[in-house]
C-alpha cells in the first residue's frame, strides 16, 4: 500500500485532563490514507502545534512512502525522527509521531485482517487487570477494580495526614489484597518521599510514581533503593527509547510508565520493553487500559495492569471512540477486530 494522504485534527474535548498544560496541548487524532482504500486512525498529542507539525513536515515526508509489514512502519517512525531532528527529539514532536505510529499500526492490521496484538507478536494475555484512577471510589469498588491509585501532590505539612487518611480509606474499601499506588505529579522531594514510605508502610503502596520531574536521574536513582519495597515508578514525561535508555543507564527507576500516545507509539513501545528487558525492568504504560496501550499490554511481557480513569465513560461528549472496552469484574480486554479495533465517531472519520 502507498500512503497517499495524512491529516490530523484536534478535537473540541470538554475535557482535556488535570493539568494545566493539557488546556493548550491535549490529544490529537491522525487519519492515513492508502491508495488500497484501507485507512487508520491513531492517537497522538500536542494539541494545535501537534496537529500543525503533523499536517505540515511530516505529512510531506509520508507520502508516497509504502507499507506493507510492521518493519515499514518501523522504517517509518526512524525516517519521521530523523528529518525532524533539528526541531524534535522529544516533546510535541514525538507526541505528534506517535499519532501517526499509531494509525500506521491500525492501517496495517486493518488491510491483514489481524487485531494489533497479533501483528505485535500475539494475545499473551486475554484479560488485563485494571487499576482505577480517580473516580468515585464506591463506584470504582462495585465495578470489581482489585488496583487503585490515589493521586496526591505534595503542598504542606497536612498532607502527610492526608496521604495517610487516603490510605487507610482505600485499605477499608478495597481489602489488603487490593494493590495501592500514589501518583505524586512530579510534586514530592526525597525527604517528603521518605516521610511517605514511613507513614504509608502499614498501608504497603505497590509505588510512588512520579516523584519529581525527568530531569532529577541521579536523585531518583539515590532515592530508589531507600524507599523498598515501595517501587519508584514514573516515565510518562519520556519520549522515545532514547530518553528510556538514559532512565536504564542511570538505575533511575524500578517500573517504567511510557504513554504511547505521547512516548512515539507501538513502535517506541517496543524499543523501550527491549530496553527493559535487557535491564531487568518492568514496564506499565501510563493510560495503559486506553486503546492503544492495551494492544502492547496485551501482548507483550508488560505487568498484567492497565491504568483506567473510570469518570471518562461518563462524559459522552469526549468519547471520540464509539467502542473502546471498559471494565468489567475489575479486568478490561482488547477487542478482537482488525486494527485497534475501535471506531471513530463520524465527525473525525
Amino acid at each position: 500500500m502507498k500512503i497517499t494522504d495524512v491529516k490530523a485534527v484536534y478535537p473540541s474535548w470538554k475535557k482535556k485532563g488535570t493539568g494545566a498544560w493539557q488546556e493548550y496541548y491535549w490529544q490529537i487524532v491522525v487519519r492515513i490514507e492508502t491508495d488500497a482504500g484501507v485507512v487508520g486512525y491513531g492517537y497522538g498529542g500536542g494539541g494545535e502545534p501537534g496537529k500543525l507539525i503533523v499536517n505540515g513536515h511530516l505529512r510531506d515526508a509520508l507520502l508516497g512512502r509504502t507499507i506493507g509489514h510492521v518493519d515499514d512502519i518501523r522504517d517509518i517512525w526512524d525516517h519521521l525522527y530523523t528529518k525532524s531532528l533539528p526541531y524534535g527529539r522529544g516533546g510535541i514532536v514525538i507526541m505528534a509521531l506517535s499519532g501517526i505510529d499509531l494509525a500506521l499500526w491500525d492501517l496495517l492490521g486493518k488491510a491483514e485482517g489481524q487485531p494489533v496484538y497479533e501483528l505485535i507478536g500475539g494475545l499473551k494475555k486475554k484479560t488485563v487487570r485494571a487499576y482505577a484512577t480517580g473516580g468515585d471510589p464506591a463506584r470504582v469498588r462495585d465495578l470489581g477494580y482489585t488496583a487503585v491509585k490515589c493521586s496526591h501532590r505534595w503542598r504542606e505539612d497536612a498532607d502527610f495526614d492526608g496521604a495517610a487518611a487516603r490510605a487507610a480509606r482505600c485499605r477499608e474499601m478495597f481489602g489488603r489484597d487490593a494493590l495501592l499506588m500514589f501518583d505524586c505529579y512530579m510534586s514530592w522531594d526525597a525527604g517528603v518521599a521518605l516521610r511517605m514510605r514511613e507513614l504509608l508502610g502499614e498501608y504497603e503502596p505497590f509505588w510512588f510514581e512520579d516523584l519529581i520531574t525527568p530531569d532529577h536521574l541521579d536523585e531518583l536513582a539515590r532515592l530508589r533503593p531507600r524507599l523498598a519495597p515501595v517501587l519508584l515508578a514514573g516515565g510518562e514525561h519520556d519520549f522515545s527509547h532514547h530518553a528510556f535508555g538514559a532512565i536504564a543507564r542511570a538505575g533511575a527507576l524500578d517500573l517504567w510508565q511510557p504513554d504511547i500516545t505521547w512516548c512515539g507509539g507501538i513502535t517506541a513501545g517496543l524499543r523501550i520493553l527491549e530496553l527493559a528487558r535487557a535491564h531487568d525492568v518492568s514496564v506499565c504504560p501510563h493510560r495503559g487500559g486506553e486503546i492503544w496501550g492495551l494492544h502492547l499490554v496485551a501482548a507483550t511481557d508488560c505487568l498484567d495492569l492497565a491504568e483506567t480513569h473510570p469518570g471518562r465513560w461518563h462524559d459522552p461528549e469526549d468519547m471520540i471512540l464509539l467502542d473502546e472496552p471498559v471494565v468489567s469484574a475489575g479486568e478490561i480486554a482488547p477487542p478482537n477486530r482488525p486494527g485497534f479495533g475501535v471506531t471513530l465517531k463520524p465527525a473525525y472519520v
